[in-house]
């Protein structure tokens, strides 16, 4: 179900998330078909400072000599709050809940915009995982 509503996601102009707080469906635009897409606040240099600076490289992880990108989506709501995450393509279990527990610690974003106005994007992300 969840590759179904992805791969429709990425063909169609819009989807549906399932929105916690209160439980109804809102409709999710594509990153590709917005006037303006989502951003980081300060950009994507400050967005990889961000995942440099909160990854915590999982010990069985690093023990192991794992090390991957773990491919996750999420949607940027209208108030540039980020939900739905979820992994799409992982490396290792731990990795996995890393790159999630960041992506779910990031600071508001910059709202998509469709129109003038806010809109909630899907986003697709990789998180690095490299033993240096």
């Amino acid at each position: 179900m969840k590759l179904y509503l992805i791969l429709l996601s990425l063909i169609c102009a819009t989807s549906v998330c399932a929105a916690p707080r209160s439980g109804e469906t809102i409709r999710v635009y594509d990153c590709e078909r917005v006037d303006m897409a989502p951003a980081f606040p300060g950009g994507d240099r400050a967005m990889l400072h961000f995942i440099n600076s909160t990854r915590r490289y999982p010990e069985d992880a690093l023990h192991d000599g794992v090390q991957g990108r773990v491919m996750c989506s999420f949607v940027v709501r209208e108030d540039g709050s980020l939900g739905c995450i979820n992994v799409l393509r992982g490396v290792h279990e731990s990795l996995d809940r890393e790159a999630v527990r960041i992506i779910s610690e990031m600071p508001r974003w910059e709202a998509g915009r469709v129109g003038g106005e806010s809109v909630a994007v899907y986003y697709v992300l990789s998180i690095p995982f490299r033993i240096y």
